[in-house]
C-alpha cells in the first residue's frame, strides 16, 4: 500500500476508535450520572465526559479531513515535490511536537487523577473523578502511543523526498 494512504488511512482507522471511545464514554457518564447515580459514579462521569465529548471531536474532525489530506499529499508527492518539504514535513514535524506535549499532559492528568483518588479516599465524588480522569488519560495515552509512532514512520517516509 501507498506509504501515504497507510498513514492516513490509519490515522482514520483510529479516529474511528477514537468516535467509538468517546460515543461510549457519552453513554456511561449518562447512566453513571442521571441513572445510577451514586456520589462515586458521578465523580467518574464528569471526566468521562468531558474527554468523551473531545474524542468525538477530533474523530469526527480527522475522519472528515483524511480524504482531502491523502489527495493533497499524492498531489505533492507526484507533481509537487517541492511541497512535501515546504508544507508537509513541517506540518509533521510541527504534529509530531505536539504528541510529545499531549504525552506530557497525559501523564500529567493520570498523576493527578491518581493524586485525587488517594487523596480523597473519603469523599466518594472526589474519588470517583480521579478514577475517571485515570482511566480517560490512560486510553488517550495509549491511542496517542500508536498515532505518533505511525506519525514517525510517515515522516520518514516525507523525507526521503527531499534526501534524493
Amino acid at each position: 500500500m501507498n506509504p501515504i494512504v497507510k498513514y492516513f488511512t490509519g490515522e482514520k482507522l483510529e479516529s474511528y476508535l477514537f468516535l467509538g471511545f468517546g460515543i461510549i464514554g457519552v453513554v456511561i457518564a449518562l447512566i453513571f450520572y442521571l441513572v445510577i447515580k451514586t456520589s462515586f459514579l458521578k465523580g467518574i462521569a464528569i471526566p468521562i465526559m468531558i474527554v468523551s465529548l473531545l474524542e468525538i471531536i477530533v474523530g469526527v474532525t480527522i475522519i472528515n479531513r483524511s480524504p482531502k489530506d491523502i489527495e493533497r499529499v499524492q498531489e505533492y508527492s507526484s507533481h509537487k515535490i517541492e511541497m512535501i518539504e515546504k508544507v508537509e514535513i513541517p506540518r509533521m514535524e510541527k504534529v509530531m511536537n505536539n504528541f510529545v506535549i499531549f504525552r506530557y499532559a497525559e501523564i500529567s492528568l493520570i498523576i493527578v487523577g491518581i493524586i485525587i483518588m488517594y487523596a480523597f479516599r473519603q469523599n466518594l465524588l472526589l474519588n470517583g473523578i480521579g478514577l475517571g480522569l485515570f482511566i480517560q488519560s490512560s486510553i488517550v495515552l495509549i491511542l496517542d502511543f500508536f498515532a505518533e509512532r505511525r506519525g514517525e514512520i510517515y515522516l520518514n517516509y516525507l523525507r526521503t523526498f527531499i534526501e534524493n
